[in-house]
């Protein structure tokens, strides 16, 4: 698999650009604030998958354009109606599958944050060698917030990195959303820049990786095997708390109150009805 160009529905959602053995693959749909929908992770499969196999690739360099790097996962396009336990293998493998983007690259991974970062985004560049973010970045992972369990390997790996404490600030009730200073001071990222600098500061890094034949780590130390049988085991865990009361109440309540009345009716079909599927689960 040599050819590094997308398929037309995958270019949509980036656009990617090589230059000296560095492929940069940039989350193209700023008016979505980037928001992984299932066709831009689909995107993003089809690209790290094509970079693991090309042997021009050196390093890849992951970011976003726009103000946002990425709003996180869009529940709402993920969860459809169908048998309950259907649906709930559906999302044990959309989840898994997801992190297994990051988790089975082999390349050294770069990650460049422009902006805030929600959810799924943050958990997943953590699964990168390395995060430089610009000055303007946050980091969200609202999991209390939402009544779900940890992903992106997040319940083992973020203590190893940024600690017990600050693993339960950002996780739990009191739902910390570090800014990109507070990200370094905690370990969460390792380079901050000024917005105007973020990517020229990226390729640089990037280019010396190549010089110097940089290879795919973790950061923390963190080893593949126990990456992955955590992505397995939340994966099952955020599969019942997605189908948990509070959860599915929660979303149509939230999607109501951004005028999205069809998805929210969906999961007010789903949460209404629970007591007559749940027990098929």
């Amino acid at each position: 698999m040599n050819d590094l160009s997308l398929t037309s529905i995958a270019a949509s959602y980036l656009t990617t650009t090589i230059k000296e053995g560095v492929l940069t693959v940039t989350m193209n749909r700023p008016d979505k604030l980037n928001g992984w929908t299932m066709g831009m992770m689909e995107a993003i499969r089809e690209a790290f998958e094509k970079a693991n196999h090309n042997d021009s690739v050196k390093v890849l360099l992951f970011t976003g354009s726009g103000k946002y790097y990425c709003a996180g996962v869009n529940l709402s396009g993920t969860i459809k109606l169908m048998p309950p336990r259907k649906l709930r293998q559906l999302i044990v493998n959309n989840n898994r599958t997801l992190f297994e983007i990051f988790l089975n690259f082999t390349k050294p991974l770069l990650i460049a944050v422009n902006g805030p970062a929600i959810g799924a985004s943050v958990t997943s560049s953590t699964l990168a060698n390395f995060i430089i973010a610009s000055e303007n970045a946050t980091f969200s992972t609202p999991f209390s917030a939402l009544s779900v369990t940890p992903e992106g390997c997040s319940s083992y790996h973020f203590p190893r990195l940024i600690g017990e404490n600050n693993t339960y600030r950002m996780m739990g009730p009191e739902g910390w959303k570090p800014n990109a200073k507070e990200a370094l001071d905690i370990g969460l990222v390792q380079q901050v820049v000024p917005a105007a600098h973020l990517l020229s500061e990226a390729e640089r890094i990037a280019h010396e990786w190549v010089a110097k034949g940089e290879t795919r780590q973790f950061l923390a130390d963190s080893q593949l095997a126990d990456l992955k049988a955590t992505n397995a085991k939340e994966s099952e865990d955020l599969a019942d708390a997605f189908l948990s009361a509070g959860f599915l109440k929660g979303q149509c309540q939230f999607l109501w109150r951004k005028k999205k009345y069809v998805p929210s009716t969906l999961f007010f079909s789903l949460w209404a009805l629970r007591p007559l599927w749940s027990w098929a689960i």
